[in-house]
């Protein structure tokens, strides 16, 4: 049996990931909240985890660890002028060192898999420019970025891969789809012209963990509905 990880479990992309490997008897889940307190089910062990804490608390982990997923992230979108250097800064703390702080505390449960899988998650505002996207972009590039390097620097052993989604019907992105216009507009700028849905992702995150991506690492996957690379 495979233990998994995943950070950001109780809600959206997160949650159907979690909920999505429970159901597969090759997956022993470990699913973490911060603000939303969630008990445990028969498929998925919940904790509470802060990713922003000076130190992590994984006390509940068992020594070897198959798969980390991490899901936590934030969508603000501002004009560019109006962003302060510590909004920022607040973002990057989450999205890149919060994900920093949770690959180096469970390396060693990683390494004692010899066979596991990283999956960190982007933007497809990362490669394709939007306005208003500065913030998220800064700080999903970085985890582009991160993503390559630690591919290279844990090889073979550790796979590190990324999904790039576009516009997905969570709760993150709640305020962009609050209204039938809104979902209506989002859905006509894709090529397949429909809004990804969390089990979109979750079906991704399902190959990523398992074997049958095991020559796959280093990879920036884009899941977008085609947006990204279709005119």
């Amino acid at each position: 049996m495979k233990n998994v990880l995943i950070v950001g479990a109780s809600k959206g992309i997160g949650k159907a990931s979690a909920e999505l490997l429970g159901t597969q008897p090759e997956f022993k889940v470990f699913g973490t909240y911060s603000k939303t307190s969630t008990d445990s089910t028969e498929h998925i062990d919940y904790h509470f985890l802060d990713v922003m804490a000076e130190t992590l608390q994984i006390d509940f982990l068992p020594e070897q660890l198959d798969a980390l997923v991490f899901c936590p992230g934030a969508i603000t979108l501002k004009p560019f002028a109006r962003i302060k250097p510590e909004e920022f800064m607040a973002d990057y703390q989450l999205q890149l060192l919060g994900a920093v702080k949770v690959i180096q505390a469970v390396l060693p449960k990683l390494k004692a898999s010899g066979s596991a899988s990283v999956v960190l998650f982007s933007t497809i505002a990362v490669q394709t420019g939007f306005s208003f996207h500065s913030m998220v972009s800064a700080s999903k590039g970085a985890i582009e970025g991160l993503t390559k390097a630690l591919a290279a620097e844990l090889a073979p052993n550790i796979r590190v891969n990324c999904i790039a989604p576009s516009i997905t019907n969570t709760p993150l992105a709640a305020q962009l789809l609050s209204t039938p216009e809104k979902i209506e507009a989002n859905k006509l700028r894709h090529p397949l012209k429909k809004i990804g849905e969390a089990t979109d992702i979750a079906n991704m995150v399902a190959f990523l963990v398992s074997e049958q991506s095991a020559w796959m690492t280093g990879q920036v996957l884009h899941l977008d509905g085609g947006m990204s690379t279709i005119k």
